[in-house]
């Protein structure tokens, strides 16, 4: 969920985000945690929760191989190469993070297995923003340039605020954007 090149959370990431405290009530009640972790430090992770107003667990995994493990974070190296291993297959590398749902299992002894993952557009199936948009005469209507959330979807803290969102899911604020509500950090110019 993190960008660290952009200091920012990932557009598409936050959206998700967005639907977890709702349903989090009602999962502690059925025995089931849930944790958002990412590759960044605590502080940023922390700040950025404030700044969005979630209230779920959110961890650190910065020097950790966790994210690399589950297939969502790639080296430098893996970058170069161009191709990496994501959603089960080798894939065109892009960026360095991106997003994955894993779920855990703890038994009576207290061992923990690996029960799921999802990745990419798999892990709509949480989104209730999308599931209701489903049930609507134009249903999602991704009808832009991209034909995907990138469309479409703000931080929700800002819509309204003009920008666009990059194919790899950055926030890009509009050129004339005070600081206000767009810090050079989070923030960058569209490549070409």
């Amino acid at each position: 969920m993190w960008r660290r090149d952009l200091g920012d959370g990932c557009v598409g990431c936050s959206f998700l985000a967005d639907h977890i405290d709702g349903a989090n009530l009602h999962l502690a009640h059925h025995d089931v945690t849930l944790v958002a972790i990412s590759r960044a430090s605590l502080p940023e992770l922390e700040a950025y929760k404030k700044r969005m107003g979630w209230r779920f667990e959110w961890v650190s995994s910065w020097g950790s191989d966790f994210n690399f493990d589950y297939h969502v974070s790639f080296t430098q190296e893996d970058l170069v190469k161009g191709k990496v291993f994501y959603n089960y297959r080798i894939t065109d590398a892009s960026i360095e993070e991106l997003s994955g749902l894993s779920v855990f299992c703890k038994d009576a002894n207290g061992d923990i297995f690996h029960t799921y993952s999802s990745y990419g557009r798999g892990n709509e199936e949480v989104l209730g923003a999308y599931m209701y948009l489903d049930l609507t005469p134009k249903g999602r209507n991704e009808t832009g340039p991209n034909h995907n959330l990138t469309d479409w979807v703000r931080q929700h803290d800002r819509y309204g605020a003009g920008g666009l969102v990059d194919l790899t899911g950055g926030y890009v604020a509009p050129k004339d954007a005070d600081s206000c509500c767009h810090s050079a950090q989070g923030t960058r110019e569209p490549s070409a």
